[in-house]
């Protein structure tokens, strides 16, 4: 039987704050982590952060260059926090990246490499950035995927459900909080 790891991905208070009504995506995740610890399932949590100054950014980076400014003067390891429901216990595992995939910039590789780690279930914000760039890293690495939908969001619906309903299939399962949990 092939080993688990649920990642809990990108859940910060900061970048929380950007969608409307996490409340919902805030409590399945919390159900997830708890059917994971039940089941001795690893959860492995990443964040995305950077050193002060975000000198990891290049000027070719589109997206990340785009906020390198308005985040100059922002405290790193506060914008890197989980949100409070959250939190990891002292055994879980933290991973920061520095880029829109899980692997990109982390050691997460490594980790899921000592767990002997082959089935990744993801969760976490946003659809488009961190579950599809891991998603598509993840599948090339040789990795069985899972996607719990509504444990996912995203600031646009119509790309959370393409992403969902047409994209993620052709490399993961997509499947409900309910459905994982049976």
């Amino acid at each position: 039987m092939e080993k688990t790891a649920l990642l809990v991905m990108d859940m910060q208070s900061s970048i929380l704050s950007n969608l409307p009504d996490t409340q919902e995506l805030v409590s399945n995740i919390k159900e997830a982590i708890k059917a994971a610890k039940n089941h001795q399932i690893p959860v492995i949590y990443i964040t995305v952060s950077f050193r002060q100054g975000m000198p990891e950014i290049s000027e070719n980076n589109k997206a990340f260059s785009a906020i390198k400014p308005r985040m100059a003067d922002i405290d790193m390891k506060e914008w890197a926090t989980i949100h409070p429901e959250l939190t990891p216990e002292e055994h879980d595992i933290v991973i920061a990246k520095k880029r829109f995939s899980a692997f990109t910039g982390s050691d997460l590789e490594v980790v899921l490499r000592g767990l002997d780690i082959q089935h990744l279930i993801l969760t976490g914000v946003s659809t488009s950035g961190v579950v599809l760039s891991t998603i598509r890293e993840a599948a090339d690495k040789d990795y069985q995927l899972t996607v719990i939908g509504d444990c996912c969001k995203d600031g646009d619906e119509e790309v959370h459900s393409v992403l969902m309903n047409k994209i993620f299939p052709r490399q993961a399962d997509v499947i409900t909080l309910s459905d994982w949990m049976k």
